[in-house]
């Protein structure tokens, strides 16, 4: 699971630092998935995390809802993301019922029918997420790359620079000190 740093999750989540120690250290509404271990460390945030201070952030800013009387929501919420593909959350909504009552939903099946909701779209959060988690893609799940990466082949041999900085062909046996 790849993680970022104190710094770079305030930069995705829009809180500072400060506030972010706050939620997810004194206060604990939403935990880091890797707690600082003292002084000087850094915690260290999932995008799932991620994408749950996002939300609660759009709670708490535009409909003003007080975020300690939510932290099962949060638990609850969080502990599904983990089981979620990121590619398969694109088009869908996180619609909260009430109390500790929600559902992932298409953004395209929301009626007037489904009842009291307040519904939290997330395509522009995981927008934000692929930014800052470069092996994040918005593709789906179907789509996904057989090999996690680009591979590549290097056949030329090593290079050593030498004091005018031109390049000069080395062979493998001079590099390991054998003559």
């Amino acid at each position: 699971m790849e993680l970022v740093t104190t710094q770079i999750a305030a930069r995705l989540t829009g809180l500072s630092t400060e506030q972010l120690r706050e939620w997810t250290s004194r206060r604990a509404l939403i935990s880091a998935d890797v707690r600082p271990k003292g002084r000087g460390s850094s915690a260290r945030y999932s995008w799932q995390t991620i994408l749950l201070l996002r939300l609660a952030v759009v709670l708490r800013d535009s409909f003003k809802f007080e975020l300690e009387a939510h932290r099962k929501l949060f638990a609850d919420v969080g502990e599904r993301l983990r089981t979620i593909h990121f590619a398969s959350l694109w088009g869908k909504a996180l619609a909260l019922r009430g109390g500790c009552n929600w559902d992932l939903l298409d953004r395209e099946n929301l009626t007037s029918e489904t009842g009291n909701l307040v519904v939290l779209g997330l395509d522009p959060h995981l927008g934000i997420l692929i930014s800052g988690f470069p092996f994040l893609r918005p593709t789906t799940p179907e789509q996904l790359d057989l090999f996690s990466g680009p591979q590549r082949v290097d056949r030329e041999p090593k290079r050593r620079i030498d004091r005018d900085r031109r390049p000069i062909r080395v062979s493998i046996p001079s590099i390991r000190g054998i003559r």
